[in-house]
């Protein structure tokens, strides 16, 4: 549950930086500002892809060492190769 809520704050962060560009670029800030800021969103985004992609990951493998489905490791590679591509 803590990790739930960790990723619920993450994502109400990046909501706040992502209205934030939505002012600047409301304001005419300057490109300088705007990608810097876009930039922190993204790197925000990528954090919070990779907690995702952890977490699922120690469920897969604890769920695999109990089961031994094979899918569930087959379905873990697919994820991961699909967060990686983004």
């Amino acid at each position: 549950m803590e990790e739930k809520k960790n990723l619920i704050n993450r994502l109400k962060r990046i909501e706040g930086q992502v209205r934030g560009l939505q002012n600047m670029i409301d304001e005419d800030r300057g490109c300088y500002e705007i990608l810097t800021q876009l930039s922190a969103v993204t790197k925000a985004l990528e954090k919070t892809g990779e907690a995702i992609v952890k977490n699922y990951t120690k469920n897969c493998i604890i769920q695999y060492e109990k089961t031994k489905d094979e899918q569930l490791l087959d379905n873990l590679i697919t994820t991961i190769s699909k967060f990686h591509k983004i």
